[in-house]
């Protein structure tokens, strides 16, 4: 079983920033791919932004394109979300997300079902 812990969430002003952090304890398939994925009141989850294993490789909804920048640190078993520009509608719990299987060092996945193990989220409040 994996573990996934996520912070850096807040409140913060449109237009503002926060870096987001995941944290995955230690697992036997080592080469995974992993996931941003937000929550707002009312709505489905949705997907954020991804990365490959060698971080060469990333996605981004396009609502996020140019303010959101994904990145990870393998050897600190570690998953980042820098959030720039930040709108009221970004305003959400935020979960990072992994699968279960080996995915390879240069493939992403951007949908939901991809993923098996979640954290339990970090709330994210931009005020207009």
């Amino acid at each position: 079983q994996v573990q996934l812990n996520e912070s850096g969430g807040g409140l913060v002003q449109a237009g503002g920033s926060l870096r987001l952090s995941c944290a995955a304890s230690k697992r036997t398939s080592s080469v995974y791919a992993m996931g941003w994925f937000r929550q707002a009141p009312g709505k489905k989850r949705e997907f954020v932004a991804a990365i490959s294993w060698s971080g060469v490789f990333t996605s981004y909804a396009e609502s996020v394109k140019g303010r959101f920048t994904i990145s990870r640190d393998n050897s600190k078993m570690m998953m980042y979300l820098q959030m720039n520009s930040l709108k009221p509608e970004d305003t959400a719990v935020y979960y990072c997300a992994a699968p279960a299987q080996t995915t390879g060092w240069n493939h992403i996945y951007t949908t939901e079902y991809k993923y098996n193990y979640w954290g339990q989220g970090t709330q994210v409040t931009v005020s207009s």
